[in-house]
């Protein structure tokens, strides 16, 4: 099974996670959640609408992490990097310019169903 990302467009812990994909060479399928059946595949498949969201494999998923947390992850299973710059921030929320444009492209349904599949939440925004 490929990887599959669940990303905003612009959005600061979108671009975090994309770094670290590309950081430890991982191909994987990009969906944007603003399409509305990525969205929902994304919520059947976590039980909550909160993103980034990246599928490792058929039985695992990150729910709601950032750039830093899959690189723990990842780590912790021991992957090793291929490439890394440190230019783009890991941890970070969107710039301004991309709260804008956000805020401009409307709202989402917020759905909502029980994962079925087993995710590991890692609380990201319940942090903040």
């Amino acid at each position: 099974m490929a990887v599959i990302a669940y990303l905003k467009q612009q959005c600061g812990w979108s671009r975090g996670v994309r770094e670290i994909l590309a950081k430890y060479g991982i191909d994987y399928d990009e969906r944007q959640i603003h399409i509305p059946e990525n969205f929902q595949e994304m919520v059947e498949k976590t039980g909550q609408t909160q993103q980034p969201c990246v599928q490792l494999s058929d039985n695992l998923i990150l729910a709601d992490i950032s750039g830093e947390d899959l690189e723990d992850y990842l780590v912790e299973n021991g992957e090793e990097y291929i490439v890394d710059d440190g230019s783009v921030p890991l941890d970070s929320s969107c710039t301004p310019e991309e709260e804008l444009l956000k805020q401009q492209g409307g709202g989402q349904s917020n759905g909502g169903s029980k994962p079925h599949i087993p995710v590991r939440d890692t609380g990201f925004y319940g942090s903040r």
